[in-house]
């Protein structure tokens, strides 16, 4: 009977100690991502919207993007400045640099981010370092990026809000992808007049045709990638091209396809024309 009373004691003290430790660890996330005088004011308020703790906790961290779901659909998040503003925004990952930027250049292009400048970019050990700066009147919306990232098999595991117009994302790019057309044998495609180089995933073809219309000026630039986006070879032609067809190297995950000058050559769709599958 006394070791089952001192099980309970210790069984007890261990879920209470466990509590304690995962209300604080939410609260001090929640203090991050406020302004301190919002939490002050609606501390109680807080605490209740965010009963049990443990629903915001995944291991031993919170979940940031739940407290920012929460926070936003009670009011207590404001993404908004007075004026226009500089907004930095910093990202990290310790997957490929190349790949992460290319990832990340699609997703801030399809949430509206078009012009923003490259602050600074480094590799420190297995982890990689981005940072852009741009002017808007309000914050990314976490959640709307981390929908559009989701679209690319990649997740926010940790957001850092430094100040209003300062915020940092850790993202996990270990199981993402290329958000892109994947080729099929026989299966025509065609890709509109763009201001941007086209890419496909070509990993399950074995050739491909490709036509453009008289109307065009198109000399091929065209690169094929890994899946980590490394290089692996080019085809590019200074003759102009109504239609040719390329082999896909074996290793090819991705291809990039645009105009050896520019881009405004393309003055029309290209028909895209799979032949075979591996």
């Amino acid at each position: 009977m006394v070791n089952k009373f001192f099980i309970f004691i210790l069984i007890f003290s261990f879920a209470f100690g466990s509590t304690v430790e995962e209300n604080k660890l939410l609260s001090e996330k929640i203090k991050t991502l406020i302004d301190k005088n919002v939490y002050e004011k609606n501390k109680d308020y807080i605490n209740i919207i965010f009963s049990p703790a443990s629903d915001y906790i995944i291991g031993k961290s919170v979940d940031s993007a739940k407290v920012i779901a929460t926070l936003k659909e009670n009011g207590l998040l404001n993404l908004f400045f007075k004026k226009p503003s500089e907004l930095k925004l910093s990202f990290k990952t310790s997957g490929s640099p190349i790949f992460f930027i290319k990832i990340m250049g699609d997703t801030l292009r399809n949430i509206g981010y078009y012009q923003y400048v490259t602050k600074e970019s480094n590799l420190d050990n297995s982890e990689f370092n981005w940072k852009i700066t741009l002017i808007s009147e309000y914050a990314t919306d976490p959640l709307i990026l981390q929908k559009e990232l989701k679209k690319s098999g990649c997740s926010i595991v940790d957001i850092q809000r430094n100040s209003p117009t300062d915020w940092s994302y850790s993202i996990d790019v270990s199981h993402g992808y290329l958000n892109i057309q994947t080729l099929q044998d026989a299966k025509e495609a065609q890709l509109k007049r763009s201001l941007y180089a086209h890419w496909v995933d070509v990993s399950k073809i074995d050739r491909l045709e490709i036509s453009s219309s008289k109307r065009s000026d198109w000399y091929p630039y065209l690169a094929y990638f890994d899946n980590s986006l490394h290089l692996l070879e080019v085809f590019k032609s200074d003759e102009k091209t109504l239609k040719t067809t390329v082999n896909i190297p074996t290793n090819a995950k991705y291809m990039k396809l645009s105009d050896l000058y520019t881009l405004k050559n393309i003055k029309d769709t290209l028909i895209l024309k799979p032949i075979g599958s591996r």
